[in-house]
């Protein structure tokens, strides 16, 4: 599925690993170790790549409200993707990580809310990278200074008071990314409370890609939101606004260009 312009392949992106308006992120992160993300971008990546941490660089500070992974401060990664070479409504960003698309989709989703639309997630994240044998590198980038500036899209994001005054509008469809057992409340690995916000319908975000990481091809694509493609408005959340970010990437490549984030999503709501 990599003709999609916010999706790359491994070999599109080893053709413009040279190219000065493309930038490379490396995304890889681990819920279970902070610190992994790190020390396998250190040891190694694909060339020319620079690492942003999901608790550091794409969130902001953990409070009362507002879930396990609040959104970051705008200026700040403002600050870092200028730093890193991303001139605003020019620069090419690709992400990847290697959790079929689970980090490398939250910078996607972040970089649209920020106005800037030319970002891609790639195909495959780092294994198939590796698999195909393309270079890789420990070699860390220089800093590339560029001047990003972000334009936010609050169309985009909705809050705990939106979901609850509007998910049981018969046009609002609210959807749970979670692992079905997760929405079930059958297990709840990492939040206080188990189940799901009432009225939410389960698509969990590992069916949108194979074990692999690869995208499913739009066929499938299509059946699997065939049921809610036309509500009015749709509402994405999961346990802290970062495997949602995988739906609605799979929304984008049917045409539904409008569903929103809750970004605070279960860690959020269970909360209050």
């Amino acid at each position: 599925m990599s003709n999609n312009s916010f999706v790359v392949s491994s070999e599109w992106l080893f053709q413009h690993l040279d190219d000065p308006e493309v930038v490379i992120v490396d995304c890889r992160f681990s819920l279970a170790d902070a610190q992994l993300g790190k020390h396998v971008y250190k040891t190694s990546h694909i060339p020319g790549a620079t690492h942003l941490d999901l608790n550091q660089d794409l969130s902001g500070p953990v409070g009362k409200h507002g879930g396990r992974h609040p959104l970051p401060n705008p200026d700040e990664l403002a600050t870092k993707l200028s730093a890193i070479g991303v001139n605003s409504q020019k620069t090419l960003v690709v992400a990847y990580d290697n959790s079929r698309l689970a980090f490398a989709s939250r910078l996607w989703w972040l970089l649209r809310y920020f106005g800037h639309e030319q970002v891609a997630v790639l195909e495959g994240g780092f294994n198939g990278w590796q698999k195909a044998k393309y270079p890789i590198t420990d070699i860390v980038p220089e800093p590339r200074m560029a001047t990003f500036i972000p334009t936010l899209q609050p169309q985009m994001l909705v809050d705990r008071e939106v979901v609850k005054n509007r998910k049981d509008l018969s046009e609002v469809v609210l959807i749970d990314s979670r692992e079905g057992d997760r929405y079930r409340g059958d297990r709840e690995p990492i939040d206080k409370i188990a189940g799901h916000i009432p009225g939410a319908v389960n698509y969990p975000w590992l069916e949108v890609t194979d074990i692999k990481g690869y995208l499913l091809e739009q066929p499938q694509q299509h059946k699997r939101w065939e049921s809610i493609k036309t509500a009015e408005e749709i509402l994405v959340y999961c346990g802290s606004g970062v495997t949602a970010c995988v739906n609605l990437l799979a929304l984008e490549l049917v045409g539904v260009h409008t569903a929103k984030l809750y970004a605070g999503s279960w860690s959020d709501w269970i909360s209050y």
